[in-house]
């Protein structure tokens, strides 16, 4: 399963690092790419999509769901 998130705040490989790291700790996560460029994030495995957005907003950059 892969779940697209467009990320706001983001700026520079620093907030790059910090989104992928809060996202690829969550249970079921199994792989992260992130976009600066695109301001998106995109996610493959299992994890709760809600539980995604309040990881990347715990780090101080706006989520949602891609599309939504």
């Amino acid at each position: 399963m892969q779940t697209e998130l467009k990320i706001s705040g983001m700026s520079c490989g620093h907030c790059v690092k910090a989104v992928e790291k809060a996202l690829g700790a969550l249970p079921g996560v199994e792989g992260v790419q992130v976009s600066l460029d695109e301001g998106k994030a995109t996610v493959q495995g299992s994890a709760d999509a809600g539980a995604m957005i309040a990881a990347v907003k715990e780090e101080g950059y706006g989520a949602e769901v891609a599309g939504a």
